[in-house]
């Protein structure tokens, strides 16, 4: 085992609670425990189990790389990779609240909830075998299926925390291992030939690629869509302006902020979002967050 501390700096009016609930959403705690001041996370980084730690003062966040093995410049350097994606730092909010400070829409919330931050999964595979489960699902299913996910294919940490798994973890499982565990057929399929890919080298998931480069390959794979493609470069990639039409909650969103009989369709929820490129996902980052908002 071998540990090393990362201090990160954070910007003004930081919000931890932003980045506790997101990573506390798995209430059984399995690969993220989250306190009132703090977190962990278990993630397999370059095979390796490692738990990413993070404590907060005002300004900093005072982290930990805590790995079963032994902790490389290279390995260091991954884990200080995937503490900016889940404290939700790939993303400056200041932009968008220069360009939507007067819109009439999001303006207000804006306004109301200053510095919202897109949280990102630790890795771009994490954020896009997560795209996958949680297609066309409720989220507490979707939750449960991660679990199961994590325990079938990731390691324990001799901490205890499980940790989430790589491509090369998931093309070890037989299709039935998930069939037999709730997850479709299709969904697992999808899974497995998403991790092939990866541990293959035909498919890149290197951070920082041309978005026109990224946008086909992955819409070229059989069981994937641009719903699951636009998560996965929010969650995972932290493009800046990710159109999330398919997405309920972005459509019950406009619905509520609009009225009207019901929520506007995907082609309609499309044309509104374009109001906000090249900033769509931290619009959708107002989006979900009105949806938490009580309206007199």
């Amino acid at each position: 085992m071998a540990a090393a501390e990362l201090s990160i700096a954070l910007p003004d009016g930081y919000r931890l609670q932003d980045v506790l609930d997101f990573h506390g959403r798995d209430t059984e705690a399995l690969a993220e425990q989250v306190g009132a001041d703090g977190l962990r996370k278990g993630v397999l980084l370059g095979g390796v189990p490692v738990v990413l730690a993070a404590g907060f003062t005002p300004g900093e966040a005072r982290c930990t790389a805590d790995a079963d093995g032994e902790l490389t410049p290279d390995l260091l350097a991954r884990a200080h990779d995937a503490l900016l994606n889940i404290l939700g730092l790939r993303i400056d909010p200041a932009a968008f609240a220069a360009f939507a400070h007067d819109d009439p829409m999001l303006g207000p919330i804006l306004a109301r909830q200053p510095g919202l931050r897109i949280v990102q999964s630790a890795t771009v595979f994490e954020a896009l075998t997560w795209a996958i489960i949680g297609q066309q699902i409720n989220l507490p299913f979707a939750i449960a299926l991660r679990r199961t996910f994590i325990q079938l294919a990731g390691r324990p940490h001799s901490g205890g925390l499980w940790c989430y798994p790589e491509a090369p973890d998931v093309t070890r499982l037989a299709l039935e291992a998930l069939t037999s565990r709730k997850f479709s057929r299709a969904k697992a399929e999808t899974l497995l030939r998403v991790a092939r890919l990866v541990a293959d080298g035909a498919l890149s998931l290197e951070r920082g690629r041309p978005i026109d480069e990224v946008v086909p390959e992955l819409l070229a794979i059989k069981g994937i869509g641009p719903w699951t493609v636009n998560y996965a470069l929010l969650r995972g990639y932290g493009y800046p302006d990710c159109s999330l039409q398919g997405d309920v909650a972005i459509r019950t969103a406009f619905h509520r902020l609009l009225g009207g009989d019901e929520r506007p369709s995907i082609p309609a929820t499309e044309r509104l979002l374009e109001r906000y490129a090249p900033h769509r996902t931290m619009a959708a980052a107002y989006l979900w967050a009105s949806l938490g908002e009580v309206i007199d």
